[in-house]
């Protein structure tokens, strides 16, 4: 047990719920647009994306630790990693070839549906590799790209490339739908960021609330949420979304305490985790509302 323990540790698995979310939206937008759907593709779909979330999150254990970041960082409940490798360094190659094997998972499964649609999820594909193997080796060093990256990830490119792999087209439902993770998940990294500030930076790491500062990072925060819900009222304005999708409205009611503690806590870590956890929640929460919109059509 303790060994099954320390392999599933550099997966994270607790944090892998946010991979069913995003592509129960992106399933939505099929049923939606299209009205059927082949549940087998389903199957690999999730299998798919659950393998390349566990891919990043094992590429992600296993840099860090080779960096000495983990022995820095004062882990919380959110961030910090699992802290498996810190305290069983010879579970560091188990972690590299989980991550290698998840990454080989996944590049499969995207060239079995190259071979159904052709060339159309291609782009999709290559720019998701590409962010799982260069996120933490690369993205992490520069504000920008880390600001975006996550959100890319999760958001376009899973919710989209879900909807692409079942359907061979894309969609701007599917666009507009996944803009929400997009700001959503951007802001779940940008959050976890603030208290390994002082981690980062003894690595040479850039990310905004290292550069620009963690009240400045709290106000980039709020206005992410803000445009996750505008772009759910701009995507049933324009007919892209059905009404029931304005479900998603609902964990305005968790955003709106989850900004006012970020800003007032931006600089007390401590005080700071109760609203890390709503923040969690709110990128589960969210698509997962706005799915289940697309679904009931």
């Amino acid at each position: 047990m303790n060994n099954l323990k320390s392999l599933l540790g550099p997966m994270r698995v607790p944090f892998l719920i946010l991979t069913p979310a995003c592509v129960l939206l992106g399933l939505g937008t099929v049923v939606w647009t299209t009205g059927h759907i082949n549940p087998l593709h389903v199957v690999l779909v999730f299998i798919g994306a659950v393998a390349a979330h566990i891919s990043v999150n094992a590429f992600n254990e296993y840099f860090d630790f080779r960096s000495g970041l983990d022995l820095r960082t004062t882990r919380t409940p959110f961030s910090g990693g699992s802290g498996t490798l810190p305290a069983q360094p010879q579970m560091a190659r188990p972690a590299l070839l989980t991550a290698s094997i998840a990454f080989v998972i996944t590049s499969l499964i995207g060239l079995y549906f190259m071979s159904i649609w052709g060339l159309a999820l291609l782009p999709l594909g290559l720019s998701g590799l590409f962010l799982i193997l260069a996120y933490t080796v690369w993205l992490a060093y520069n504000p920008i790209l880390c600001l975006l990256a996550p959100g890319t990830g999760f958001g376009i490119l899973m919710v989209m490339g879900t909807h692409v792999a079942l359907t061979g087209q894309y969609s701007w439902t599917a666009f507009f739908a996944s803009l929400v993770p997009f700001f959503l998940v951007n802001n779940l990294l940008l959050l976890n960021q603030f208290p390994d500030v002082q981690a980062d930076q003894s690595i040479g790491r850039r990310h905004f609330p290292l550069t620009a500062g963690r009240r400045v990072s709290s106000f980039i925060y709020g206005a992410f949420l803000l445009l996750a819900y505008v772009v759910i009222l701009a995507g049933v304005g324009l007919g892209q979304l059905p009404l029931a999708s304005l479900l998603g409205l609902g964990t305005i009611v968790l955003a709106v305490p989850a900004f006012v503690g970020a800003v007032r806590h931006a600089e007390e870590i401590q005080k700071l985790i109760p609203y890390m956890g709503l923040n969690v929640i709110i990128n589960i929460l969210t698509p997962a509302l706005i799915g289940i919109g697309l679904l009931v059509r």
